[in-house]
């Protein structure tokens, strides 16, 4: 059985951020978070990882990643751009956005032929995630069961303000029925509340949360091809539309199969603000005092 691959969205302009946070240095010897979910997906078996990027940052990832990563894990770079698999569409003249999570994964479609993983790369996943996510694409993973790994909301909060998240709902079995974007979630006392207008206002604890870490058969890539034509048609001549993997994800549970969620005992964080940048540092300083990484991953 081929080893599973990690795919790791890195297009993502960064304009919240205001810089490129992808390639930032913030473990102790200049580690971007990147580079610890690959440590950690090298340490669950993955065999492979594939950076899908804009093609002006191909440079400048290709010096960072492959002098550490070389003999390490196989390395491939794609990239996504406006008229890949748009086919015939027309694209609008003013379109600048991409067109979203799930068509940036479309464009790994010719670098990817086994069972994949797909990650964030500005969010830091953890060690027992990887695992989990190993273990179901080694054993589980089919043309009609897909996973997505599951976060309990309490650990994927900020002392620093609200957040948004994509709050799991799950059928009588345990798996995914569907995924609500929730907003302006904090904790207030004992309780999360979400003051969004939607109900239920309070959110449990430990409702799971997707944070874009999604488990897929290659299947994945026909799938969303078609359902990209689809969206082109019904939505590309919005400009801000975006065709994301919570949509592919919907209709492939209504028509085809099924999306497992699977349970994580990390913790999640991440960087959204450069104000976040203090607090991940810290996040990662914690975890090496404990022992769960080295002080210099690749040394």
């Amino acid at each position: 059985m081929s080893k599973p691959t990690l795919v790791i969205l890195a297009a993502g302009m960064a304009s919240r951020y205001g810089s490129m946070k992808q390639v930032e240095g913030f473990g102790p010897a200049g580690e971007t978070i990147m580079d610890y979910s690959i440590f950690d997906a090298i340490r669950a078996g993955f065999g492979k990882v594939v950076f899908i990027i804009r093609e002006q940052f191909a440079e400048n990832f290709k010096n960072i990643f492959e002098p550490k990563l070389k003999g390490r894990i196989q390395t491939e770079y794609v990239f996504q751009e406006l008229n890949f698999f748009t086919n015939d569409f027309k694209i609008p003249a003013e379109r600048t956005k991409p067109w979203g999570t799930a068509h940036a994964v479309l464009c790994a479609k010719d670098a990817v032929r086994e069972n994949f993983a797909v990650i964030n790369a500005d969010d830091f996943y953890g060690k027992n995630a990887f695992q989990n996510a190993a273990a179901f694409l080694n054993v589980g993973c089919s043309e009609t069961n897909y996973a997505i790994i599951g976060y309990d909301l309490i650990k994927t909060l900020s002392d620093h303000g609200s957040v948004n998240r994509g709050v799991c709902a799950l059928n009588n079995d345990g798996n995914l029925a569907s995924v609500t974007e929730r907003i302006n979630i904090s904790k207030q006392g004992d309780k999360i509340i979400s003051e969004d207008g939607l109900e239920p206002k309070e959110i449990a604890l430990n409702a799971k949360v997707s944070m874009n870490f999604w488990c897929f058969h290659p299947s994945y890539f026909d799938y969303t091809k078609q359902m990209f034509a689809q969206f082109l048609s019904a939505h590309g001549h919005e400009l801000k539309s975006e065709f994301f993997i919570p949509l592919v994800a919907d209709e492939f549970i209504k028509k085809t199969g099924q999306v497992q969620v699977i349970p994580t005992s990390s913790s999640w964080f991440g960087v959204t603000y450069k104000e976040d940048a203090p607090f991940v540092k810290a996040n990662l300083d914690s975890l090496i005092a404990k022992g769960e990484y080295p002080d210099n991953l690749w040394s």
